[in-house]
């Protein structure tokens, strides 16, 4: 019997790991190096350092593999066919910021002839290369076929459909035997398995046309079925609402002039403000919020509505509202065309911005004026308007004295603060096409009215707890010390010194950003921070805001757009008295269910706007095809680098074809792309200068090739392309793409 074994090195492990390109248990590799007794530390100790340098990864339980490996078993969906007519699957659940592990099933396999697109199995796993496994199916879980979008296009007579999810780069040839829909038409398609020279698939439903108004938020809604229509019933509710009055249950507060701040693309207006002095130097702030619950009862029609969509869902050329146009446009919207039902947040700061004292009334508002962030910051920098002038003395200066007070106190409290602009998308009259894109200025005015929601939201919170009452808090967790460690490898790269021990508070992430700001890096490292962060939620549980250093957080402002809010006014009305519309009883025992629901409505709204800010910028950038640009890496692996042009806000791919002329290597701990011939480096961070080849407004896509000290890539470079020989064409007027060059 042979004896134990010291642990091995880091490159003896790293290599043994990466050459077996899979999954591992630690017991396999004890096993496998003969590690007993206290070496078995040493060997959790390295695995834990390849770890956090980003050399491998953590998979199921104590299991470990090279970034991207799987299981030798593991559960897949089938999402695609391949030009050879193999079908294409990806790992369930898979979680990487690599390059998608491609596992093929193919045709001619016996086991495989039941499967198609959309079907779900476990797999045993065959290495084949690098990211790329041979399927068998041990077991079908959920069969096919499943749908997938796609736009009719036309090249030389024939049409053909062109997937809409960028990653599927097929062209496929429209089987069924009837005359296809025009080219531009929207469809669902379903693929058909099988080995042909261009894979095939049936049309299953027309849509509409990339011609029509809202095209492209239109594939985003398909895509991730986000429901469009009102049913009949939530409708005839909504329209039957009539304005409120006053009664026992209900304050006059008509005499406040609240005024709502909002952006001037602002759809619904469902936060006002107001702030008064006290006599002990601080201040009383009123935020008053509409009062939704007053229209939306329980197990109503509306109601069921607003809880299955969970949140409006806002793309550049339209809003999907949570609750029908005759209330969010309307009776639920503080404009300052009549009175209002309201739910008010009265609280008092001292003088060091502490809050003292809260309490909530149920209103009735007049909205003094519908104000712009641009205008009231313009008006207290010196610059009033016609609008704001009579409002300067009596309305804006208290609200910027109150946030002066709430800003000292954030400032002690520290929050973790990030650097990042938004994109305005502005669109002609029309709303079919985007004009131009630019960023979004962060003035106090926003800083203002952020710090007011948040206090009212804490004080909502705060009413719950001491009150025992139901709630659904808003709910984020400390980041996982891992993606602490790997964050300080990756800025201590960019020479911006950071130790994960020393990072465990949401203060010491801003430091980081702030260390960064003066730094070409200031937008990839408030990026790099925001990666590092769990994801919020709503949870019944309470577990405090690590983001906003918060013991106590819910969301109270916004109940026209999130079903959240709604969820917490009613837990308000109850536990307060405060008439008609509280929570039930019933709905007291399923907020774990809701929770969890809006939880992933929240996820699928962000998804699918993602999804169209990336379309219209393709669309928008494919007239600047051969265009430089300036770019900044946010992505190096096997497949090329991800690059961001901010100038509008998107990211695309150089790939390695579209490189200089060299063999490749990725160094993921130092995440560096490096050349074996020149010793040229692509870093993460990294700025350079790009050109657009390629923009597919269908799917978002942008292909871009590199230009190193000047020079464009070698002429030899093959050029990033879908697997068809065919030229690609057919894209309708209104969704144009650029031409290859």
């Amino acid at each position: 019997m042979k004896p134990p074994a010291d642990a091995p090195s880091r490159e003896e492990l790293l290599a043994f790991i990466q050459e077996s390109g899979r999954v591992m248990d630690r017991r396999e590799l004890a096993r496998a190096f003969r590690v007993k007794g206290g070496a078995r530390a040493d060997l959790k100790q390295t695995l834990r350092e390849l770890e956090a340098e980003g050399l491998i990864d953590r998979g199921p339980g104590k299991s470990v593999g090279v970034p991207g490996a799987l299981p030798s078993v593991t559960v897949v969906n089938v999402v695609r066919i391949n030009s050879d007519g193999d079908l294409v699957a990806e790992p369930h659940g898979h979680r990487s910021d690599g390059e998608m592990p491609e596992i093929l099933f193919y045709a001619r396999d016996r086991n495989a002839r039941d499967l198609a697109v959309g079907s779900q199995v476990l797999a045993r796993l065959t290495k084949r290369g690098e990211a790329s496994y041979k399927g068998d199916v041990i077991r079908h879980l959920k069969a096919g076929p499943q749908r997938f979008l796609a736009v009719v296009a036309e090249q030389e007579g024939a049409r053909f459909l062109r997937a809409a999810d960028k990653r599927d780069r097929n062209d496929y040839r429209i089987d069924g035997g009837r005359t296809p829909p025009a080219v531009g038409s929207i469809v669902w398609a379903i693929a058909k398995p099988g080995r042909r020279t261009q894979p095939a698939a049936t049309i299953s439903e027309v849509l509409g046309h990339l011609d029509a108004p809202n095209a492209i938020s239109a594939l985003a809604i398909a895509e991730h079925e986000i429901p469009c229509d009102f049913p009949d019933e939530a409708v005839t509710e909504a329209e039957a609402a009539e304005p409120v009055g006053l009664d026992s249950h209900r304050v006059d507060l008509r005499h406040i002039p609240l005024v709502t701040i909002d952006g001037s693309d602002a759809r619904d207006f469902d936060d006002a403000v107001h702030a008064e002095p006290l006599a002990n130097g601080g201040w009383r702030i009123t935020v008053a919020i509409a009062d939704v619950a007053w229209y939306v009862r329980p197990g109503s029609a509306l109601d069921e509505e607003a809880e299955t969509r969970g949140n409006s869902v806002y793309f550049p050329d339209r809003v999907v509202p949570m609750l029908p146009e005759a209330l969010s446009n309307d009776l639920c919207s503080l404009r300052p065309d009549g009175d209002r039902a309201c739910m008010a947040a009265i609280m008092d700061f001292d003088a060091e911005g502490i809050k003292r004292s809260h309490r909530f009334v149920r209103g009735l508002m007049r909205s003094t004026a519908r104000l712009i962030y641009e205008e009231v910051q313009a008006a207290f920098d010196g610059q009033p308007n016609e609008k704001t002038a009579p409002l300067l003395e009596p309305v804006i200066k208290p609200l910027y004295a109150a946030y002066a007070l709430l800003a000292k106190a954030r400032a002690k409290r520290g929050p973790l603060e990030l650097d990042m602009a938004e994109q305005i998308f502005e669109m002609d009259e029309e709303r079919r096409q985007l004009q131009s894109v630019r960023p979004r200025p962060r003035l106090d005015s926003h800083r203002l009215i952020e710090d007011f929601m948040i206090a009212a939201n804490v004080a909502a919170a705060e009413t719950l707890v001491d009150r025992r009452a139901p709630c659904l808090f808003r709910v984020h967790d400390k980041p996982d010390p891992l993606r602490i460690e790997s964050l300080a490898g990756v800025l201590g790269e960019m020479g911006i010194k950071a130790s994960a021990s020393a990072i465990s508070q949401p203060r010491q992430f801003t430091d980081l950003v702030r260390k960064a700001a003066d730094t070409p890096y200031a937008a990839l490292v408030s990026d790099l921070v925001l990666r590092a962060q769990a994801q919020a939620i709503y949870h019944q549980e309470n577990i405090g805001h690590f983001g906003l250093a918060l013991a106590r957080y819910a969301h109270f402002t916004s109940p026209i757009r999130r079903y959240s809010d709604l969820i917490v006014h009613r837990s308000l009305i109850a536990s307060l008295g405060l008439g008609e519309g509280g929570l039930p009883p019933e709905q007291h025992l399923r907020l774990d269910k809701v929770a969890e629901h809006i939880s992933m409505t929240e996820r699928r709204a962000a998804a699918a706007e993602r999804q169209v800010h990336e379309r219209f910028a393709a669309a928008y950038l494919a007239d600047h095809i051969g265009e430089t640009f300036q770019g900044r890496i946010t992505g190096v692996h096997k497949a090329g680098i991800f690059v961001r042009i901010e100038a509008v806000g998107a990211e695309g791919l150089v790939p390695r074809a579209l490189l200089p002329d060299d063999f490749w290597d990725v160094d993921p701990g130092r995440h560096l792309l490096i050349g074996r011939r020149t010793g040229l480096e692509f870093r993460l961070g990294d700025t350079l200068q790009v050109t657009l080849r390629e923009a597919e407004p269908i799917n978002g896509g942008l292909i871009f090739s590199a230009e190193v000290d000047g020079a464009a890539n070698p002429a030899g470079a093959r050029p990033h392309r879908r697997s068809t020989s065919k030229p690609r064409g057919g894209v309708p007027k209104g969704v144009r793409r650029g031409k290859r060059r």
